[in-house]
């Protein structure tokens, strides 16, 4: 067994401890027990006030920090364009800015400098500046909606509590009048808190106007966005682009020959329809005076509502092409059908005059279209009886909405009891009333090969093609034939003579109308609406157009009426339609 030696002492050292160390080692045990219950101390404190502030304030802070760190932001949506048929824009988004100032952060001793600056840029006044500068605000305005060129001047003049934002704002095409918005009255206007009103703006506002979105976040103290994973966003649905049946050059056109011959013949307002004759699809809307809907703010008031659905008028001897259709139609008149006409015919105690005043003597019924003869209507009308007649009204859509995909159309219901000579008088266009679309709508019944078709301004909402456009019979294609032939001969030879297109002299029809306005219980022996429809080429009708005048006054009543009037207004339009589309005479 091996024996380990030590060395000498070494056991006793071991054995037996030193002097004063049992003192100092309840010391330091003491010391670690004051640390540790330091340390305890300190710990229940720190989880004391983590219980305090986690569990007992928690929803008081929950409720600070939403109110002073959680954001809550509107995504907006872009609103849908509004183009024509070709694709050309009528109506879309520009982006405008507003120039705030922080009047609090801009010492005094920079006032002078930046008012002098921003009403140079602006065109303001210096001490309106100057006001709102010195007014101790947090936050103004001195100018909104400004041009991006100008808000790029205000950028470049780098002013100390200056901000500019930028807002959406619609945009219309120059029209063609002075002053006004291409189709304004069609289109309506998207006022500042971008809601649609009237037209098609207002009609379709749901589906251009898009929905927006929100996100909700983290802001730091000065409002910027702190991006956390919490954040809560929902995207924007952009609105959809309408595109209209409207051909922009033709509206163009129609524009403008429509605000010359309104102020040629001095007369108070004037409206333009051009359709499809097969589809029913509106090319041109035109009204006169119109507005800019780009300054709809300025606009008269008077002026935004559109004439051409929400004022009704009495058609006059337009009305004569429904009455002779309905008794061709029933077989009770031929075009060659013959009356002796002595200029006047008592009806119920009422006598009812020609325009001419004059005994016209034996005419047959085109006579009576070509010469826009009042006593031969109301002979077509009795022949038909009122049954029958008052059938073929409501058959071409007198008395009866259109249904035209715009806001704001009024019409007027047949009445439910006539006399005779009310019966007698709505056979060529008076003490009845209709809109413009309403009247272009029946007329186009004949260019339709007797079918009714029904009138539209939207082709496509967004990429949905629009439903295809109701259609019924309302006379037999026979009856619109000789319709046609009936019409064509009062463009060759009547009252439509100068409304004649070159090169369709053969191959256009037409009809005048000429009615008295009701004033005070009566009719005015002045103030009258002058008309005139028709549709080319006469055998392959590529449009129908519609022209009305209100109380023009040119110095004569005999030049007051729809030949001198609305027929030269039509024609121009039709040679500018002839040219855009291309329209060749039959055999070129």
């Amino acid at each position: 067994m091996a024996v380990t030696s030590r060395p000498l002492g070494t056991d006793r050292q071991w054995a037996a401890p030193r002097r004063g160390a049992g003192t100092r080692g309840d010391t330091t045990r003491l010391r670690v027990l004051w640390l540790l219950a330091i340390v305890l101390l300190l710990a229940g404190s720190i989880w004391g006030r983590l219980v305090y502030w986690q569990l007992l304030e928690h929803g008081r802070l929950s409720r600070l920090a939403s109110q002073y760190h959680v954001a809550d932001f509107t995504l907006p949506a872009v609103r849908g364009e509004i183009r024509d048929r070709n694709g050309n824009p009528l109506a879309i988004n520009v982006a405008v800015f507003d120039v705030s100032v922080a009047p609090r952060d801009i010492p005094a001793s920079q006032r002078a400098h930046t008012a002098d600056a921003l009403a140079g840029v602006l065109g303001l006044q210096r001490d309106d500046v100057m006001t709102v500068l010195g007014s101790g605000k947090a936050f103004a305005y001195v100018a909104k909606r400004q041009p991006k060129a100008v808000a790029d001047q205000v950028t470049n003049l780098q002013l100390s509590g200056v901000q500019i934002e930028s807002e959406p704002q619609r945009s219309y095409q120059p029209g063609g009048s002075p002053d006004v918005s291409l189709a304004s009255s069609l289109l309506g206007f998207v006022d500042y808190g971008g809601h649609g009103q009237y037209g098609i703006e207002q009609r379709y506002n749901a589906k251009m106007a898009g929905r927006p979105g929100s996100l909700v976040t983290y802001t730091d103290s000065m409002g910027n966005q702190i991006r956390l994973g919490t954040q809560k966003e929902q995207d924007a649905v952009n609105g959809a682009t309408l595109t209209l049946t409207i051909d922009a050059d033709v509206q163009y056109a129609a524009e403008q020959a429509l605000a010359a011959g309104v102020q040629a013949n001095h007369a108070r307002s004037g409206s333009v329809i051009v359709m499809d004759s097969h589809t029913g699809e509106i090319a041109a809307w035109a009204d006169y005076p119109a507005y800019d809907a780009n300054q709809f703010t300025t606009a008269d008031p008077t002026r935004l509502k559109d004439p051409m659905v929400s004022d009704i008028y009495e058609p006059g001897s337009v009305m004569k092409v429904v009455t002779l259709a309905g008794a061709l139609d029933q077989g009770k008149i031929t075009p060659s059908t013959t009356i002796y006409d002595p200029g006047y015919i008592d009806v119920g105690g009422v006598r009812l005059r020609d325009w001419n005043l004059r005994n016209n003597g034996t005419v047959t019924m085109t006579n009576v279209l070509e010469n826009s003869l009042n006593v031969g209507a109301v002979r077509a009308e009795q022949a038909e009886g009122q049954d029958a007649f008052l059938h073929y009204l409501d058959a071409f859509g007198i008395g009866r909405s259109s249904g035209i995909d715009v806001s704001g159309e009024v019409s007027q219901k047949l009445r439910s009891s006539w006399r005779l000579s009310e019966l007698a008088t709505a056979s060529y266009g008076q003490g009845v009333a209709v809109n413009v679309v309403q009247m272009a709508a029946a007329i186009n019944v004949i260019a339709n090969q007797g079918r009714w078709v029904q009138p539209h301004v939207v082709a496509r909402v967004g990429d949905t093609p629009a439903a295809a456009a109701a259609q019924r019979q309302v006379v037999s294609a026979q009856t619109a034939a000789t319709m046609t032939k009936m019409m064509e001969s009062v463009a060759q030879h009547g009252s439509g003579q100068l409304a004649r297109v070159q090169g369709f002299e053969q191959n256009e029809a037409g009809k005048t109308g000429t009615s008295q306005i009701p004033e005070n219980g009566g009719y005015s022996p002045d103030h009258v609406w002058s008309s005139y429809v028709g549709f080319l080429p006469a055998d392959n009708p590529r449009f129908t157009m519609l022209v009305v005048v209100a109380q023009p006054d040119n110095g004569s009543s005999d030049h007051n009426e729809g030949y001198y009037v609305a027929g030269p207004i039509w024609k121009r339009i039709a040679d500018q339609i002839v040219q855009d589309w291309r329209i060749t005479p039959s055999g070129a």
